[in-house]
């Protein structure tokens, strides 16, 4: 059974810089977000999409990006959370409360399908979804107010979070409200579960689903398209 997925683009990617938000920046003839709406539309799992734009923003996105999916475009809010809240508001009547919908990054473009194939294969064995994520490889160093190194932390049992994340309409929905309701400021959708006290299944992804925060980031996409040319 196919799933619907939400992709928040209303940020302004502050971080990258730029007048253009970075889900818009072309790379390789169309912008960064169509490559992530052909990454997911072309997968069979992918009933349609809710694409959550900001007020201002209006992109075109070629036909091909889509794969003949449905697209519905909803209004982002001040945060990611007010984003997949909307984009949960706008899904239709059809996505039922209990069935599983993803959240993926704008700006996540190189998605694999075979990740895709873990994820949903695995996440809806599992009570409460799924996200991507990858096991942390490098030495983590703990820092002090001056800049230098006050420990090494261990390593074992770090993931980095990756999308999609893969959870129930519902139960999503109201983890993201009772977060907002808090004040807390939740960095992905298995934080705002967590909160509820919730276990998310890890799935291993492939390092190469990398969001785009940087232009070096931009530049790695750059290159991994010459390499599938």
């Amino acid at each position: 059974m196919s799933v619907w997925v939400i992709v928040p683009a209303a940020g302004r990617g502050l971080r990258f810089g730029g007048e253009v938000p970075k889900q818009f920046l072309e790379v390789g003839g169309r912008s960064l977000l169509a490559h992530t709406l052909d990454a997911l539309a072309s997968h069979a799992g992918i009933a349609g999409v809710v694409l959550v734009l900001g007020a201002d923003d209006a992109p075109a996105l070629p036909e091909a990006a889509l794969h003949g999916k449905p697209l519905i475009r909803a209004a982002g809010g001040d945060t990611r959370a007010a984003s997949v809240l909307s984009g949960l508001h706008a899904l239709p009547e059809s996505v039922r409360a209990d069935d599983f919908v993803l959240v993926h990054d704008a700006a996540r473009p190189n998605l694999h399908p075979s990740d895709l194939d873990a994820l949903l294969e695995r996440g809806r064995m599992d009570p409460v979804g799924a996200i991507l994520a990858a096991p942390v490889r490098d030495t983590l160093k703990r820092a002090g107010d001056d800049g230098g190194i006050d420990g090494t932390e261990p390593r074992e049992h770090l993931w980095r979070a990756l999308t999609p994340q893969l959870f129930r309409r519902l139960q999503l929905g109201r983890a993201l409200e009772a977060a907002d309701a808090d004040g807390i400021v939740v960095t992905d959708e298995a934080m705002a579960m967590e909160r509820q006290g919730a276990r998310p299944l890890l799935v291993e992804g492939r390092e190469d689903n990398f969001k785009v925060t940087t232009p070096a980031d931009l530049a790695r996409f750059e290159f991994e398209l010459s390499r599938r040319a």
